[in-house]
């Protein structure tokens, strides 16, 4: 049985080539000798009553596949289809035809289908249809590369001599079907074959490519097709540099998605009022605000009216960067142009308020925001209880969260945690337990609010408490951080309670939970050193060495200053050069330490040459080196080079601070030059700065050592009046001095209000006081104070009990004083020569006293 073929075929068919016509006759004289009904060739020309035998009436049930035909190929059908290429409808009619014939194999990048395609773009109205084929051609076939599949395109077009315009459609057709198909890297390839093959990608298309990339986060690839059509000069259109921008903006390159609009206006693209504002928010994120307002103003210029977005973008890049006039203005513009002020633009403007202080203004601006409509949100009271917080309004910004929280608005963990950051910082204890308690109920608690409320019960010494909230948070199912020991481990250390530190961090190295960091090490070196324990520090120093931890700079700064302040200031500087071949880079609080572990060691020569080394290294001198070089000048009299290193310090522009003033006051005062040290204190009143206790109590011990205690309580008076704390250092020059003036009560009124201010004495108060009573041969009253220093815990020295023993001997009661020198021995206290002197020579004058130096 032969197959049919569609009349339409027929005059095509006849008028081919010398070529193939051989063929073809051979296959119509079969059909003509063969005139049954199921295998005629119907005339197309035919008024038969009978509908034309069209593909779409064979019985294909009853016929072979046109496959088992040797005489039609492909080539038949393509020639048929290249004969119909001005009318599309017929030519999808016999491709549809053959392709059921099986002429034309299934999911098949054929020469019929690709010129079938092309005479389809030719058409307008059938472009729907030939993206139907194309997108086959991507989804479904096996088809062969991105770029093999371009130049079938091509070749096909050239071949059949189909123009620029078809050719150009279909391999567009194609890049856009690879990109809805989610073929990127096919669709750059083919993008590219495209460029190679001189077809122009259209810039709809274009757009399509870039942004379906942006899409997908494949935003470095994007860049580099855009540098590629650049390069080419392939056009594209502000759609696309807005594309570009959108994805500089995904990765946070603020700088380069500003940038692709520069160019783009630059290089003459037509911009519209779109990508005025995409260039807009690119540049207020850098933030540019004087450059958004430029852009602004443009786009003004051009007849466009900004949208609530772009004005909300410029007035937040004019508030991030303190332009507070600018973005007032603008938000008034904005409002006089019909545009509504959003939330968004009120709390940029509250932040703004907040940031210069002004908080009435942002707190004015929130009701009025709330009277026009505008619903605060989270962000919007987070600023502003900030903006109480940095003002001191600390009642007004509980006020607000509580406010936020009766509106609906369900505080964070970030809310709660800076809420109780700040009560702590302020002395509001009870508060911040009440609001960690409420975050744990409220469920918002995470690990940062359990370390905030441990790192401060830590810092005031509650360390036993802050543990019962690490086992809280265990039980509240919230897991602990390195962080959450390490506030713990410190705690210990700052109480020098090394032991339990040592547990707790054998604790998590045994559990496995967590592994200790460098920091962990560090705390536990520092406590180590301030325990005075060198050995344990440097056994754990070189435990993190061992397990591989690089020491930070700060780590070889605590081992370096901790065995300054235990009198090794040489082992120090053997650690500075051993940490310094391991990469440390000493800085100026590295030489500090040694200088002032040489200072205080009184190896002057040493310090001097520390400095020398510290220029040498290019680290220059801060406040706190002159100061400790002064203080070695002072410690060894020598007070004009003392003021030449302070002139030094003001040629390099350095400020004196009132540590440094201190320090030369104290030397002029040992010194007994309490001009110089007069003239020094009126200096730093000059300058503004805030005396303190240190410093007035130099001034007092300075008069006190000149026996004018006349003077030194002048300074004590003006002490109080400008609010200063007398400390116990304070009282004990003074009562010492009354004591050597012979005011007996005065110094006892002294030492009542020191009690009323509940200052504990200490021994060398104790001291004065027995040994001012026994010079005045008050001994009951030193007696007593013997008593008191027993039901306080206090243990006398062998001064007190020398100036009451001198005091009993005065008086000829010999067997009080040898009662006395029995009671020393049995506290194992050791008498000195004077004890001797007073009991076996009888060496005490009248008037005698015992020798107390005050600090």
């Amino acid at each position: 049985m032969k197959a049919r073929f569609p009349p339409s075929l027929i005059s095509p068919f006849l008028a081919r080539s010398p070529s193939i016509k051989a063929p073809l006759s051979s296959f119509f004289s079969i059909s003509e000798n063969n005139p049954s009904p199921e295998h005629e060739i119907p005339n197309s020309n035919s008024q038969s009553s009978k509908k034309p035998n069209h593909p779409s009436s064979l019985n294909l049930k009853t016929e072979k596949p046109f496959s088992q035909d040797p005489n039609l190929t492909q080539t038949h059908v393509t020639e048929v289809l290249l004969s119909h290429r001005n009318d599309p409808n017929v030519a999808l009619t016999h491709f549809k035809w053959a392709k059921r014939k099986g002429i034309i194999q299934e999911n098949d990048t054929s020469d019929p289908l690709l010129v079938l395609i092309h005479i389809l773009t030719f058409s307008e109205k059938h472009h729907g249809t030939a993206k139907k084929f194309i997108n086959e051609c991507v989804t479904k076939f096996s088809n062969p590369d991105p770029g093999e599949l371009v130049s079938q395109f091509v070749t096909t077009a050239e071949r059949c001599q189909f123009d620029d315009k078809s050719k150009s459609r279909a391999v567009n057709f194609l890049l856009c079907s690879f990109v809805r198909a989610s073929r990127f890297e096919d669709a750059v390839t083919c993008f590219r074959k495209m460029v190679e093959k001189n077809i122009t990608p259209c810039v709809p298309y274009v757009h399509v490519l870039l942004n379906a990339m942006v899409r997908n986060n494949l935003i470095t690839e994007a860049r580099a097709t855009f540098d590629h059509i650049l390069k080419n000069q392939i056009p594209y259109d502000c759609a696309v540099i807005r594309v570009m921008i959108h994805g500089c903006l995904k990765e946070s390159k603020f700088e380069e998605a500003a940038q692709y609009f520069w160019d783009a206006k630059e290089n003459g693209i037509e911009l519209d009022a779109r990508t005025y504002s995409t260039g807009i928010h690119a540049v207020c994120k850098k933030p540019d605000a004087m450059s958004a307002c430029t852009l602004l103003n443009e786009m003004k210029e051009k007849g466009w009216t900004p949208s609530e977005g772009t004005y909300t973008n410029v007035i937040g890049a004019c508030v991030k960067q303190r332009y507070m006039t600018d973005a007032l203005r603008l938000k008034d513009e904005m409002v006089d142009n019909g545009v509504h002020m959003n939330i968004v633009t009120a709390t940029s403007l509250m932040k703004g308020y907040c940031v210069n202080g002004d908080l009435h203004s942002a707190l004015d601006l929130l009701e009025k925001s709330v009277e026009n409509g505008l619903c605060p949100n989270r962000i919007t009271y987070s600023i502003l209880i900030e903006g109480c917080f940095h003002n001191g309004d600390f009642e007004k910004g509980f006020e607000l969260y509580n406010r936020m929280k009766s509106e609906g608005i369900k505080p964070n963990a970030y809310n709660v945690n800076s809420l109780i950051i700040r009560f702590f910082e302020v002395g509001l204890i009870k508060e911040a337990k009440s609001l960690f308690n409420e975050a744990i109920e409220s469920g918002i608690a995470n690990v940062f609010t359990y370390n905030n409320l441990i790192s401060w019960l830590c810092k005031m010494d509650k360390v036993k408490e802050a543990y019962d909230v690490l086992e809280k948070m265990v039980e509240n199912g919230v897991s602990p951080s390195i962080v959450t020991y390490n506030n713990l481990i410190l705690g210990y250390c700052k109480n020098a309670d090394m032991d339990v530190a040592l547990d707790l961090f054998n604790k998590i190295q045994e559990t496995g939970l967590f592994k200790p960091n460098v920091i962990t090490y560090t705390i536990l070196i520092d406590g180590y050193f301030k325990k005075g324990k060198k050995e344990e520090a440097l056994t754990i120093f070189d435990q993190m060495l061992d397990l591989g931890f690089l020491p930070s700079d700060y780590t070889f700064n605590i081992i370096i200053n901790g065995l300054c302040k235990l009198g090794q200031t040489s082992e120090a500087c053997s650690m500075l050069k051993k940490s310094t071949e391991m990469g440390f880079n000493p800085n100026c609080m590295t030489y500090n330490s040694i200088i002032d572990g040489y200072i205080k060691e009184n190896n002057l020569n040493s310090a001097l040459s520390i400095y020398t080394s510290m220029h040498e290294s290019g680290i220059s001198p801060n406040v706190v080196t002159y100061t400790s070089l002064i203080h070695g000048f002072c410690k060894f009299k020598n007070m004009d080079l003392a003021l030449k290193m302070r002139n030094e310090m003001k040629s390099k522009g350095l400020e004196l601070d009132v540590v440094t003033f201190g320090v030369l006051i104290d030397g002029f005062c040992k010194n007994r030059d309490m001009g110089s040290a007069k003239q020094i204190f009126n200096e730093i009143q000059e300058m503004g700065l805030s005396l303190n206790t240190k410093v007035y109590n130099s001034m007092i011990s300075g008069f006190r050592n000149l026996d004018n205690i006349q003077q030194a309580l002048v300074f004590h008076k003006k002490m109080t009046n400008e609010g200063i704390l007398c400390d116990l250092a304070t009282y004990t020059t003074l009562i010492d001095g009354l004591f050597k003036a012979g005011r007996i009560n005065c110094a006892s009124n002294m030492y009542l209000e020191m009690i009323g201010k509940k200052i504990e004495p200490d021994v060398i108060m104790y001291t004065v006081l027995v040994n001012g009573l026994c010079k005045e041969g008050q001994l009951e009253g030193a007696r007593k104070i013997l008593e008191e220093m027993g039901r306080v815990g206090r243990v006398p020295n062998v001064v007190i009990y020398n100036s009451l023993i001198g005091g009993y001997f005065r008086e000829g009661n010999l067997q009080e004083a040898f009662k006395l020198h029995d009671e020393m021995l049995d506290r194992g206290l050791v008498p000195d020569d004077k004890t001797y002197d007073i009991l076996v020579m009888g060496k005490v004058k009248d008037g005698e006293s015992t020798s107390f130096k005050s600090t």
